[in-house]
């Protein structure tokens, strides 16, 4: 199991402006720190985590942050109509569009998904596979 994910950023108020404008809705709270920005998804009393937590900090070396060639972070929305408004949000929020909403030839007839760099770079992505949902083929 995946514990956390981390991202690096040199700009943590931006970081903030642009996690916050869709983590929240996805569940996520956000806790901050010197360290940088933790979000987490809720745990019920007595039970482990089962989703990872996502961190945004400056690097421990104390180097620039830089962008992971080929790494990607993706968030599960509950419908398409989410993930297109949440792609929207993070765009105005200061992301740049790396793959507008929708399907792909390339996956799942169900798999429907937005892409995102943050201001620092990172590759998101924010998806959703509702089978209640019409699929790409209907």
């Amino acid at each position: 199991m995946i514990a956390y994910v981390t991202v690096g950023s040199d700009d943590i108020a931006l970081a903030k402006q642009f996690y916050t404008a869709f983590l929240p809705d996805l569940g996520y709270g956000l806790e901050e720190g010197p360290e940088g920005l933790s979000f987490a998804l809720p745990v019920p009393e007595g039970q482990s985590p089962i989703h990872p937590d996502f961190y945004v900090k400056p690097p421990f070396d104390g180097n620039p942050a830089t962008v992971g060639n080929g790494t990607m972070v993706a968030f599960e929305a509950r419908s398409q109509a989410e993930v297109r408004r949440l792609h929207a949000a993070a765009l105005a929020a200061g992301g740049s569009d790396e793959g507008q909403a929708g399907f792909r030839a390339d996956y799942g007839p169900r798999f429907y998904v937005g892409y995102l760099r943050d201001p620092q770079g990172n590759k998101i992505a924010i998806y959703s596979s509702n089978p209640d949902e019409p699929g790409r083929d209907g």
